[in-house]
């Protein structure tokens, strides 16, 4: 057993929550996400379909998010999301667009090496020539 009496389970405000851990329903809007790190911040304003009185943030992590291809998130792009709450704080689970669509995501890309290191050593063009 774990400490303090918790098998399989991790402790919240003192008290055993299971593994899986109850998950919740949340609409809002993508805070801010950085794309070279894969995370960023949800703004919740709506809590299992009742609006909050003040926008509470939710952690995404791109391996969340419903997409095709490179995954990232818009600033203030709409989404729907499931969450659990870990003892980090609040932590999506599954991010789609409204409807459960895909998301859009952002137009950046992470800078990767800069175009003279990717050229072939036999590119002329690298030379100055």
């Amino acid at each position: 057993m774990a400490e303090g009496g918790c098998a399989k389970t991790e402790k919240v405000e003192g008290q055993c929550m299971e593994e899986d851990a109850q998950l919740f329903h949340g609409i809002g809007v993508c805070k801010w996400f950085n794309v070279r790190m894969g995370f960023g911040f949800l703004s919740m304003n709506s809590r299992e379909g009742e609006p909050l009185e003040a926008p509470v943030d939710v952690f995404v992590h791109q391996s969340k998010l419903h997409m095709e291809g490179f995954r990232s998130l818009k600033e203030g792009e709409n989404v729907e999301f499931t969450f659990k709450k870990s003892s980090k704080g609040l932590e999506s689970v599954q991010v789609t667009g409204p409807g459960g669509v895909h998301c859009i995501g952002s137009e950046k890309r992470p800078k990767g090496k800069s175009a003279q290191k990717r050229r072939s050593k036999g590119d002329s063009s690298s030379h100055g020539w």
